[in-house]
């Protein structure tokens, strides 16, 4: 599912009640949405879930919605908007949770919302405030089956992607270079053609965070997915092929990135999710 898959599973989720589906989307709209994730869960509750940060945006379409707050005490809306994230975010959910959670790829967001990037960093909006209105939740919501839903979902993206606006062909060229694995933002700003500070100008301004902060993340969400695929490895092992000069390193990006250690994050086995639940 390329460099930027929702890839922070927890062992924890899959003990937990209610159904949950992963689907892949329209290969048409590969390189815009990495995944959908259908959930229909019980009105437990109330849960923390750490949410730890992805190389994807998230877009979340409630059919029936809990009640989420931030920890900080922040409202968050129904059918929210998960922009890139520099660190952690903690939601206090409570109720019923229906719906489809989306994946989107900066291309795709670009796409999507029609904005720059960067007025989504760090931030949970409505999708009303970023999208037109429409009949897309109501029409999920009242379909019979998910697999429906998926290719009523499919059809949508596929439609509203095909017109929307792209982003700079070296920032695309940045953003793949950077989700694909390691290479030094200098050398990265030399193939382009660009000054370093250029290309740290006109990547924040359309993805929403500077290049070097985006190798990073990406380079903790391939460690999650080596978690996932390969659980005997050695921690040693891990930071080896993860690309961190050793294990104290490994645990210094995990603790800045998502708040914890990789002992506390676990080796993972199961379905890919966006978060963490915690106890």
């Amino acid at each position: 599912m390329g460099g930027w898959s929702l890839v922070v599973p927890r062992r924890e989720i899959h003990r937990a009640p209610g159904e949950r589906l992963l689907h892949l989307p329209h290969p048409a709209i590969a390189a815009h949405v990495s995944s959908y994730v259908a959930h229909d869960l019980p009105g437990t509750g109330p849960n923390s879930w750490q949410v730890t940060p992805l190389s994807v945006l998230t877009w979340v379409i409630d059919f029936e919605a809990p009640v989420r707050r931030s920890e900080a005490g922040g409202e968050i809306p129904d059918s929210p908007v998960l922009g890139l994230r520099d660190r952690p975010l903690v939601v206090e959910q409570a109720g019923v949770s229906r719906g489809i959670s989306v994946a989107l790829s900066p291309l795709g967001a670009a796409a999507l919302f029609g904005i720059p990037l960067r007025e989504l960093t760090n931030s949970v909006v409505a999708a009303a405030e970023v999208m037109p209105p429409g009949s897309l939740t109501e029409r999920l919501a009242e379909t019979a089956d998910w697999p429906e839903r998926f290719r009523l979902l499919d059809e949508y993206l596929v439609a509203r992607l095909a017109r929307g606006p792209a982003l700079s062909a070296p920032v695309r060229y940045a953003w793949e270079r950077l989700s694909a694995g390691q290479v030094r933002v200098d050398a990265l700003a030399d193939e382009i053609g660009w000054s370093r500070q250029h290309l740290n100008a006109r990547f924040r301004e359309q993805i929403g965070l500077n290049p070097k902060t985006v190798g990073r993340i990406a380079r903790l969400n391939r460690t999650m997915a080596l978690l996932n695929r390969e659980p005997s490895l050695s921690w040693a092992e891990i930071a080896y092929l993860g690309g961190y000069s050793d294990q104290a390193h490994l645990t210094r990006e995990f603790r800045a990135l998502s708040g914890c250690t990789p002992t506390e994050i676990g080796k993972p086995t199961g379905l890919f999710v966006a978060g963490r639940l915690r106890a």
